[in-house]
Order: structure tokens, then sequence, then C-alpha cells
């Protein structure tokens, strides 16, 4: 799935010095850091939702928070959150899905019934795989990583009509991609681990979906046919 670009001017993050936004007001308000994994689940899932102009980005600079950010928006005084309908919601998984199934643009979930179940599944995953290769990343773990990179692997050959997790390109992809794009350079370069060695659908897979910082830096949409 790819979509067209769309210029946007990213503000900058708020820190303890900025004034208190508008709480309520009608404004749908995406809360984020910029450099996130996290939250640049959620804010890919914007993008490729066309929704720059309905949900308005709220960079929050984490090593220097607004107080009010946890005292009036979310107690939980991390990112991302989200703004909507009276309510502060959080939680990255829960986000991609609330403004796919809540907000207009193409669905970012698929019709099938059985890729709709794999959907699930994957996305459970996404913490015991972060967690499996961290291991690595902090020095041991090769075993624990190899495993994870494994099921990737296993998971990208389950369907064959497209190279993305479901066949095309889904919340599935926008949950891993952030992580894995930065885990496959640094174990790399740092641990001189080859993620994508023996495994052909993730170096697929990486190489049509890896998620550019400078494509989000210059608001275009996450495109993963380029």
């Amino acid at each position: 799935m790819a979509t067209g670009s769309v210029k946007e001017v990213l503000p900058p993050a708020l820190d303890s010095t900025s004034e208190p936004l508008p709480l309520f007001d009608g404004t749908t308000r995406l809360y984020i850091s910029y450099t996130c994994p996290f939250a640049q689940r959620v804010w890919i899932t914007r993008n490729c939702k066309g929704l720059q102009e309905k949900i308005k980005l709220v960079p929050i600079n984490l090593q220097n928070r607004p107080a009010w950010y946890k005292e009036k928006v979310y107690p939980a005084n991390k990112v991302p959150s989200l703004e909507h309908n009276n309510e502060v919601k959080g939680e990255s998984l829960d986000l991609i899905k609330y403004i796919d199934s809540n907000f207009e643009g193409p669905s970012l979930l698929p019709d099938d019934p059985a890729k709709r179940e794999f959907v699930e599944e994957l996305l459970t995953y996404t913490d015991s795989f972060s967690k499996a290769v961290m291991t690595l990343l902090k020095g041991d773990g090769v075993d624990e990583a190899g495993a994870a990179f494994d099921y990737i692997e296993t998971a990208l050959s389950k369907f064959e009509d497209g190279p993305f997790f479901l066949g095309q390109f889904s919340l599935v992809d926008i949950a891993y991609a952030p992580f894995i794009e930065r885990f496959v350079p640094f174990l790399r370069e740092v641990r001189k681990y080859d993620a994508m060695a023996g495994r052909p659908k993730l170096a697929a897979w990486f190489e049509s979906s890896s998620l550019k910082p400078e494509k989000l830096a210059s608001g275009r949409h996450y495109d993963l046919q380029n």
C-alpha cells in the first residue's frame, strides 16, 4: 500500500516551559515524541490514513516534560496518547487499532478472517520480540534473539500475496517497523549479528518497509513501496 506525499510543518516539542494546551476543546491531538518507536507506530498510522489535517501532532520533550501533561492530560506521563471525543487514551497498539477503526481513510486491516486472526497473534508477540532482541543488544542472548527473528521469518512466510506480514501492508507492519528498523543496523554494526542472514523473507520485508525517520520528518506518508 502506498500513499502520496503530504507536506506537514512539524511543531517544536513542548517542554517544562510550555503553556498548557486547552484540553477537550474539540481538537483531536496525538501526543508523541518524534524519536519514540511506540509513538511512531501511531504517527505512521495517522499518516497512512491521511489524517494530518484531522489529528494534530503535539510533540513532547521526554527529557524535560511539561508538568501539566501528567497532571491534566495523561497521568501515565508517557507517549503516545490520543485526545479524542473528550477522552485521552494511551498504549500504542490500542491506539493504532482505535485510529484505524474510528477515523476515515483506507483500512489498515484485512477483510480475510484468517488474516484477521493472525493480526492478534502478531500484535501480541511484539513485546516478546522486542524483549528477546534487547537481550542481544545488551551483549548476550543470541539464541533468544535468533528465535525471535525466526518467528518473524516464519510469520512473513504465511501469506504469499505480498511482502508484508499479511501479504498486503497492514497495522502489523506498522507495529514492527519502528523497532526492526532500529534493531537490524545496530545488531549488524555493534554486535556483528546479521539478522537477515538466512532469512530471505525478513530481508525482503526490511528492504520494502524499513521505517526511514527522514520520511516522517518531511511529513511524508509511510510509503512501504519505496
